[in-house]
């Protein structure tokens, strides 16, 4: 009776993991030798295997590298600038440093290109005031430019999360060092660095990524990735199953950054245990002055130009110069739909998440503690893969019941685009509502059932007032990065129903980039709301 009262407990946790893993368990199943399968799926994979499959990957592999190189150098010597040592405005570029994460990855190509391109105002200034002719800066839209972008726009998931571990950093360490005699340079290259290690190849996984599931930059750029070719396989090749068998690749690709990612971590759990109090001597900032403060003025306030100060001022230029041709009359139903749609998805991710985590709480089994993380596998999966992930069973079930009307229900409706969105972002809540599970003492649930409290009462009365912060902040990080999603809204969005984000892609690959400001200004506006509560966060831990 135990195991029967178990298993049929644990039956709607399952289908409802299997709703949220079911694009991934579809890309799986698109290698198996059954289902709906085109007869020139085979002579396809084929072809682009022989032209532009190599060339997706070279792509993809050295962007990614670049990237990685470039967040790693940009993230770590700016967490070492404003923990290791002290200088005027130290405290004031804490929080600086952060704000490129409210600058989507495509916001911030569409600034720099409307400035430095051919007839960007830089260009045609120097060429006006120095009587030259031709091209006068590099191409903007190249693999370079693309770099310059992802580096710049995410090297703070490598500023966090190093600037933590140098702050954490082995206080009686380095005291031991500086006590052998031991300079500056070597106690920070020989100890707070590697102590910070992990966290920064953390920080690169996630950046990576973010850098896979990219499309508004690659595509706006003509590179051509993993994603864009997958999006080339099923929009313009119509063969969806060619299409999630580039998923897998792209996919497999991105389970492994997450596992190094995961390791990463593990090695941050461990190596906290060997640090100092807060309160040693080392473990101050060093005081700088001279070219030593300059150099650490430059460090930080680099990233925060080429992040966010440069690709703002770039968008509100053509603002202030001719507000008439902005879309102000459609700006407000662009912002609504995205607004609506943010809003329904994150009440349901919160309300998803509750529910994945009281489980767990309740019944931390093997079994639950699995089927929850495979609820968490959707948000390393990128948006395009997500998408093809979807709708590849969706119409296995049309073609098979086409009286159910399936398709109809799922594509270009707001179930299917709320669906999509759900998959990709529940981990963002799950993960805020077990940090605030977390918080809560286990005495409080014995207490609970010791005075006859159920399930229903224990997380009305219990849980819930104690969890009210994470789970406003797990709505608000869910609501933001909805209205940022690119790729997944603009394949599944009802008809009429352009959101803030598909707008200024449109507009911008339209080349009419003065009119893509307004929204991607809106974008970014609602992107800093999570970045200064985050900010606040760590200032109030400090």
């Amino acid at each position: 009776m135990h195991r029967t009262r178990f298993s049929l407990s644990t039956v709607p946790l399952i289908l409802l993991v299997g709703l949220l893993a079911l694009p991934v368990l579809a890309l799986l199943a698109s290698w198996l030798p059954w289902g709906v399968v085109p007869a020139d799926t085979g002579a396809i994979l084929r072809e682009m295997a022989s032209t532009v499959l190599p060339g997706y990957m070279w792509t993809t592999l050295w962007l990614g590298l670049w990237v990685a190189v470039g967040a790693a150098v940009v993230g770590t010597a700016a967490a070492a600038a404003v923990t290791l040592f002290e200088f005027p405005g130290r405290r004031t570029f804490e929080w600086l440093l952060l704000l490129p994460l409210a600058m989507p990855a495509y916001v911030t190509a569409y600034a720099y290109t409307d400035f430095l391109q051919f007839s960007g105002p830089l260009q045609v200034a120097l060429r006006a005031t120095f009587g030259l002719e031709g091209r006068l800066l590099p191409e903007v839209r190249s693999l370079w430019g693309a770099i310059w972008v992802f580096t710049f726009a995410l090297y703070p998931y490598v500023y966090l999360l190093a600037r933590t571990a140098l702050g954490e950093r082995a206080a009686h360490l380095m005291e031991a060092a500086r006590l052998l005699g031991a300079p500056l340079s070597r106690r920070i290259a020989t100890i707070a660095l590697p102590l910070a290690r992990p966290a920064v190849a953390a920080g690169v996984a996630l950046a990576l990524m973010e850098t896979l599931a990219d499309f508004g930059v690659t595509s706006y750029f003509g590179i051509q990735t993993f994603t864009t070719g997958i999006i080339k396989a099923w929009l313009s090749m119509d063969n969806r199953i060619a299409a999630a068998q580039l998923s897998t690749m792209l996919l497999a690709l991105v389970l492994l950054l997450l596992w190094l990612e995961h390791r990463a971590e593990q090695r941050m759990r461990f190596t906290a245990k060997g640090t100092g109090h807060a309160g040693a001597t080392e473990a101050q900032p060093v005081p700088l002055r001279g070219l030593a403060r300059a150099v650490v003025w430059g460090v930080c306030t680099l990233p925060v130009f080429m992040g966010f100060v440069a690709p703002v001022a770039f968008m509100l230029r053509p603002l202030a110069s001719d507000w008439s041709v902005l879309p102000w009359n459609r700006f407000l139903e662009w912002a609504w739909n995205s607004v609506w749609l943010g809003g329904i998805t994150a009440g349901l991710a919160v309300a998803v998440a509750l529910a994945l985590a009281f489980a767990v709480r309740r019944k931390p089994d093997l079994l639950t503690r699995g089927v929850v993380r495979l609820a968490s596998v959707g948000y390393a999966v990128p948006g395009a893969v997500i998408v093809v992930g979807l709708l590849l069973p969706v119409g296995w079930v049309q073609a098979r019941f086409p009286q159910w009307g399936v398709g109809a229900l799922v594509t270009t409706t707001a179930v299917g685009i709320v669906w999509a969105y759900l998959v990709r972002f529940c981990a963002v809540a799950l993960q805020s509502v077990q940090s605030g599970y977390a918080r809560i003492p286990a005495s409080l649930d014995d207490s609970a059932r010791m005075l006859g409290a159920g399930s229903a009462r224990l997380m009305a009365r219990v849980h819930w007032p104690l969890l009210r912060r994470s789970t406003v902040a797990a709505a608000l990080l869910v609501f933001v990065d909805v209205m940022k999603e690119l790729p997944a809204t603009m394949v599944l969005r009802p008809f009429n129903s352009d959101t803030l984000a598909v707008v200024a892609y449109q507009l911008a690959r339209d080349e009419r980039l003065g009119e893509a400001a307004l929204p991607s200004l809106a974008l970014v506006a609602v992107g800093l709301v999570p970045v200064i509560l985050l900010s606040r966060t760590l200032r109030s831990r400090a």
